[in-house]
């Protein structure tokens, strides 16, 4: 019963915060203290820092939109498949914005305590993201 709890708990926060963007609803998901490990560079630790990190992110990407596409739980962890897409209007890690449409995938495992996360760790193509924008070239074939 936790193990679904926990996947619809992940569910709200991606709807809620990441795609309607209500950042300050962060704390009904996520413990002060949180731990985040592999996400986009952050302006600080805890609960703090994230809200700082998704306000950037959002800035840079304000039509942003998640989709978890699979989970797999196993009593207080909950594996997510995902995919964002979103157009690039806002400075994003120095890069200008360039009005170009990404898509970007990953996967991330939160671990719960008493109903909130505290600690997640998240592995996005990242590389990816960077070709899509110009940033980095893509290989030569």
């Amino acid at each position: 019963m936790q193990n679904i709890m926990n996947r619809n708990a992940v569910r709200r926060f991606t709807e809620i915060v990441l795609n309607q963007g209500e950042i300050d609803a962060l704390a009904q998901f996520f413990w002060d203290d949180v731990v985040e490990q592999g996400l986009l560079p952050r302006r600080g630790p805890g609960l703090s820092g994230l809200k700082q990190m998704l306000r950037g992110l959002r800035a840079s990407f304000p039509d942003m939109h998640w989709t978890i596409y699979e989970q797999i739980s196993e009593v207080d962890k909950v594996l997510s498949r995902f995919e964002w897409t979103g157009t690039h209007h806002g400075v994003f890690l120095g890069i200008p914005p360039t009005g170009r449409s990404v898509k970007v995938c990953g996967m991330v495992v939160d671990r719960f305590e008493q109903g909130k996360i505290k600690e997640m760790r998240i592995v996005m193509d990242t590389l990816g993201l960077m070709m899509q924008l110009g940033a980095v070239p893509p290989p030569r074939v």
